[in-house]
C-alpha cells in the first residue's frame, strides 16, 4: 500500500462546496473504497440523485430526513443507512449536521 493514505485525523482535508450548497471533504480513498464527510446547514438539501456506487452513510451529527427509492425516514445522530447501486436518494437536514459516507468503488468525480 505504498503511497496510499490509510489514516485521517480530525480536521484534516479541505472542504469543497457541493453543487447543492453544502460542503464535503474526502477523508480517505483507494480505488475500491472512499470515505467522505458532508456538512449541512439547517434545511440544507442533498438533492435526489443516483449513482452506480454502493453508499453506506453514518449520521455523525444532526437530524436528517433521508429518502431512498421513494421511502423516507428521519435519522438522528448515530443512525445509518445503505443506498444500493443506482437507487434514487437524497437528504434534508432538519438541523445542522454531518454525514460520513463510504462509497464503493471510489467516486472519481469527487477527486477532480
Amino acid at each position: 500500500m505504498t503511497g496510499t493514505k490509510i489514516f485521517s485525523h480530525a480536521g484534516e482535508g479541505a472542504w469543497t462546496p457541493t453543487p447543492d450548497g453544502n460542503r464535503r471533504r474526502v477523508l480517505l480513498h483507494t480505488d475500491e473504497l472512499m470515505m467522505v464527510e458532508f456538512a449541512f446547514d439547517k434545511d440544507g438539501v442533498g438533492a435526489l440523485h443516483s449513482h452506480p456506487h454502493v453508499q453506506a452513510s453514518y449520521v455523525a451529527e444532526g437530524r436528517f430526513e433521508v429518502t431512498i427509492d421513494g421511502r423516507t425516514e428521519i435519522l438522528e445522530t448515530g443512525s445509518s443507512f445503505i443506498v444500493p447501486s443506482n437507487l434514487v436518494h437524497g437528504v434534508k437536514a432538519l438541523q445542522a449536521g454531518r454525514l460520513v459516507d463510504s462509497f464503493t468503488p471510489h467516486r472519481a468525480d469527487f477527486l477532480d
